[in-house]
């Protein structure tokens, strides 16, 4: 038989490859929509294991419809890529949960009755330049009338996307909320302004109080109460500052009845005075304790001290020579790392920044029963300083002039779980008088009946205490933005998550954990800020050379005035001697050579900052070319030697 021509193979062989292309894009498009292979440091877009633990959990139907307008948002291609993200991740949620998790995509075109029922379901439309409006949201749906809306989708939370999601889906397969109990002294429903603020109709609520209301049925409960209510499964006390013996007893028999609760204190709530200009300081108030709570829990706390840290604090902006703006560490303020936080526990395991301001320390009691888990520690680049000095320093650089480290880690959190007996073996206290209720209010909320038997003793409580209330406050730890009309809450640390982690796992619920802690794609560049600290503590020492060599100056100029015996209506130029002249002029000529020495070690500092910036540039730029050239030409070079011995042979 004639062989075909090579012609003949050659067009059999590419259309047998256009068949099989078309073949795999077929069988990827059916199969693999959703596939992508995560090459992110701790798999930025891989769905967590909370994810398929919640999806696995749903029994009833839930149905999320996922409203895109296609053509009006062709003109935004970071839009219409942000899309086929929200998109893939729900068909990989409808995969995982087995089809109980229904998704529909509904395009809602202008001037139809899809977009009238985009609207009426909550969603929010951007204008386009065109004039059309695009949809891009969310709404979810159960088989008991529950409702879960993401009204606009914004990119500014696409690293929460996956949180959003399941987060809806969670809401939506629990049939009743959990009920939590607050209990506080902060204006956590008023917000920074307080109640001026709320009477002003300016009160805006804390946005972890939001949070919270989004998942569980919170009960805002007196400061005056003497009880817990008993469908209250765990407790936030946040800030216990001025609370009677009675509120101290409902909380200690709330603990020792198997209750769960999560506190709050602080040796300097910054947030009581915040948005407050003009009423007098809150003295006591700005500190709290549990006092013989604490006591019988096996936790030592001096509501006086505040842990400082040079290694971890947060940068502020303050008022540097000649009035010019510069930026400095304050020592007060603890922007907190992975390496501060307990890995093994799920409430810290997976935050990665932590704001705190002004926190004291927790230390377990020497015959405390119970057993003191760390969950929060600062660096061993710290010390205890007095909340009076934080409270009336001004200027961040006095602070850390003032600063000596210890070399030891304080515990700002901690677990604290075991055996315990009550703080009050007499019994109950006597309540305080309450004020008196205004008219039309519903007497019913407020439980009058008899106390319930003490409990003297329980062998296991389950409770998180946390030395810091300020990180609960909206400004160190979320942007609120207005977004078509809706307030969008941007976090820009974990404080938030550490709070709803904390409910959870008291609740009995880690599925959302994993997801809200996940690492965030920015990362801050730790050499630069190690070059930036060294400098300014360069800066700072040759600074307080110069304060001490001006007191110094002005002490001897008075010294030698008082010797001359001049009087004080003399001329000033009578008065200064040829020494003393000498010397100031020594004084002018130190103190310009002391300001150019300054301004020298900032020059270095921005030197260091451009050399590691030239360098990280060469490495990115030139390395990994030259790298891939070099291995080309070795590899072209063995191929070389292997042709040539395949012709020697």
């Amino acid at each position: 038989m004639k062989p075909l021509p090579k012609r003949i193979y050659a067009l059999t062989a590419i259309a047998l490859a256009v068949v099989l292309f078309v073949a795999l894009n077929i069988v990827a498009n059916t199969w693999l929509g959703a596939a992508r292979l995560d090459l992110t440091r701790n798999g930025l877009y891989t769905v967590s294991p909370g994810t398929k633990s919640t999806l696995a959990k749903v029994q009833e139907p839930i149905n999320l419809r996922f409203y895109f307008s296609r053509e009006p948002a062709t003109g935004y291609a970071s839009i219409v890529a942000y899309a086929g993200r929200v998109r893939d991740m729900l068909q990989e949620y409808s995969a995982l949960s087995g089809g109980k998790v229904v998704i529909s995509e509904i395009d809602p075109t202008p001037f139809t009755p899809a977009e009238d029922e985009a609207v009426a379901l909550g969603l929010s439309g951007a204008p386009a330049q065109n004039g059309d409006t695009v949809y891009f949201g969310l709404v979810g749906t159960n088989t008991l009338n529950g409702h879960e809306v993401v009204p606009f989708f914004d990119q500014g939370r696409e690293q929460y996307l996956e949180y959003d999601l399941t987060s809806i889906v969670y809401k939506l397969s629990q049939p009743q909320k959990p009920k939590l109990g607050v209990l506080t002294a902060l204006p956590m429903e008023s917000g920074a302004g307080g109640l001026a603020a709320a009477l002003s109709g300016q009160s805006h609520p804390y946005a972890i109080l939001q949070q919270l209301r989004s998942t569980y049925n919170v009960q805002m409960l007196d400061a005056m109460t003497d009880r817990i209510p008993a469908d209250v499964s765990t407790l936030i006390v946040a800030h216990p500052s001025g609370f009677s013996d009675a509120t101290l007893y409902a909380i200690d028999q709330f603990v020792l009845r198997g209750g769960h609760a999560i506190v709050f204190v602080d040796p300097l709530a910054e947030s009581m005075n915040q948005g407050n200009p003009g009423l007098p300081d809150q003295g006591d108030r700005s500190s709290s304790t549990l006092g013989p709570i604490f006591k019988a829990w096996g936790v030592n706390f001096d509501a006086t001290k505040v842990v400082t840290d040079a290694e971890l604090a947060q940068q502020v902006q303050v008022n540097g020579p000649g009035g010019q703006p510069r930026v400095i560490d304050y020592i007060a303020w603890i922007r907190m790392t992975p390496a501060n936080a307990n890995p093994s526990d799920p409430v810290t395991g997976n935050l990665q920044q932590l704001n705190v301001a002004s926190a004291g320390a927790l230390k377990p009691a020497q015959s405390a029963t119970t057993k003191f888990t760390p969950l929060l520690t600062s660096s061993t680049t710290a010390a205890l300083t007095d909340a009076m000095q934080i409270r009336l320093v001004q200027n961040p650089d006095d602070l850390l002039r003032r600063f000596a480290p210890t070399g030891e880690r304080f515990n700002i959190a901690a677990r604290i779980t075991g055996p315990v007996k009550t703080a009050f073996p007499n019994g109950a206290p006597k309540p305080e008088a309450k004020p008196a209720e205004p008219p039309g209010a519903d007497a019913a909320k407020t439980d009058t009946g008899p106390l319930p038997a003490q409990v003297q003793e329980t062998k296991d409580i389950n409770v998180i205490v946390i030395a810091d209330s300020d990180l609960l406050e909206d400004r160190f730890w979320v942007q609120v933005q207005n977004l078509l009309g809706q307030q969008i809450a941007i976090p820009t640390s974990d404080n938030g998550a550490l709070v709803m982690n904390a409910v959870e796992n008291m609740m009995g619920s880690n599925d959302l954990i994993s997801l809200r802690t996940r690492e965030r794609s920015d990362h801050p560049f730790t050499v630069v800020q190690q070059l930036r600290r060294d400098a300014e503590r360069r800066f700072l020492a040759q600074e307080q050379a110069l304060q001490q060599k001006v007191t110094q100056t002005e002490a001897s100029l008075r010294a030698l005035q008082g010797q001359g015996g001049e009087g004080q209506n003399a001329p000033a130029g009578q008065m200064l001697s040829k020494e003393q002249q000498a010397q100031i002029e020594k004084f002018r000529r130190d103190l310009v050579d002391t300001r150019s020495s300054l301004r020298q070690v900032q020059a270095n500092l921005r030197q260091d900052v451009e050399n590691l910036g030239t360098t990280l540039a060469f490495l990115n730029i030139a390395v990994v070319p030259i790298f891939v050239a070099a291995a080309a030409m070795g590899l072209a070079l063995l191929r070389s030697r292997r042709r040539a011995r395949a012709r020697g042979m």
